[in-house]
């Protein structure tokens, strides 16, 4: 019977041909079904034991692929940012790596892991947007040489114009006196996203934020195209945050700040959050002309990836 099984699923099996996991598109009722009109009397347990004997297993989607991985410059950008990042250590430059962490609904919702308490927590059945006080938007900052992270919590939309402001904050609160003589800054970032190689606006605020306006020279050297799952900043900073309110609603905003500063490791990390109250508008754009005006200087090296944006006229004499 288990030839006549294995002859049911080979034309339908799915998985990896050179590993141990693989699946059948047909349930166990209709594997029981087809044995029966072939004349072998098999229940659904029973096929499950046969086929559990052959390695099969009911399984899930598992996330692991990332579209864009085998890019030809993928292992050429990676050895530009480890050769940036010595030189800006060296110089005794700052060197920060950003992104956006997922965007969480304040109110009365689950939240994922487990909380010591003699009573489950109540929150609400579903999570419908409607019945939040508002999404918040945490965009991380995490300074590589120090221990320390910075968390600016948005009440708006996750925008280029939002993560440039929150790295403006990160410097006026922390980088300035951390590094005050420093007036270059390296910015390690995703590809994609709010602070990806693409939008203009992410540019364009960069030169007027952080160049114009306090006087840096800012350089950008972005992952690769489908690397955001290995962002060190991840490890580093964002699963800390998550283990410390595992199982806490975020009732308030001020709730999750709470969590936030909380944050800490064995090794010492120090967390900052702030709220940056600020309403950023989705949608907008920057026109040809105004990009002309911007100064940067793409690198060499995967210019689409890297590059340099000094400050104009008018951050030059701010310096």
């Amino acid at each position: 019977m288990a030839t006549e099984l294995l002859d049911l699923v080979t034309p339908e099996t799915a998985g990896d041909p050179m590993g141990q996991r693989k699946w059948v598109r047909s349930s166990l009722r209709q594997l029981s079904h087809g044995l029966a009109q072939a004349g072998y009397a098999a229940s659904a347990p029973t096929v499950s034991r046969l086929l559990k004997k052959h390695d099969y297993a009911l399984r899930v989607n598992v996330k692991e692929k990332e579209a864009g991985t085998h890019h030809p410059d993928r292992d050429t950008q990676f050895h530009h940012i480890e050769a940036q990042k010595a030189a800006f250590a060296a110089a005794g430059y700052p060197i920060i790596r950003v992104d956006t962490k997922k965007k969480e609904l304040i109110g009365d919702f689950k939240n994922a892991g487990q909380t010591w308490c003699q009573r489950p927590i109540e929150v609400n059945v579903h999570d419908f947007p409607s019945d939040a006080l508002g999404r918040a938007v945490p965009d991380g900052i995490d300074d590589v040489q120090r221990n320390v992270g910075a968390v600016y919590v948005g009440a708006s939309a996750d925008t280029p114009e939002f993560a440039v402001m929150a790295i403006a904050h990160w410097w006026e609160d922390i980088g300035g006196s951390a590094y005050p003589q420093a007036r270059q800054l390296l910015i390690l970032a995703d590809a994609g996203g709010s602070n990806g190689c693409r939008p203009r606006l992410w540019k364009e605020q960069l030169q007027r934020q952080l160049c114009d306006r306090l006087g840096l020279s800012v350089t950008v050297c972005h992952d690769p195209t489908g690397c955001s799952k290995w962002n060190p900043i991840e490890p580093r900073l964002f699963s800390h945050m998550s283990l410390n309110w595992a199982g806490q609603p975020l009732r308030t905003l001020e709730t999750m700040l709470s969590y936030l500063r909380g944050t800490t490791t064995a090794t010492g990390l120090r967390v900052t959050a702030s709220l940056i109250e600020d309403v950023y508008e989705t949608g907008k754009r920057v026109a040809d002309a105004v990009m002309k005006t911007l100064q940067v200087e793409h690198d060499v090296v995967c210019p689409q990836w890297n590059y340099t944006i000094r400050p104009g006229l008018r951050g030059a004499l701010a310096t």
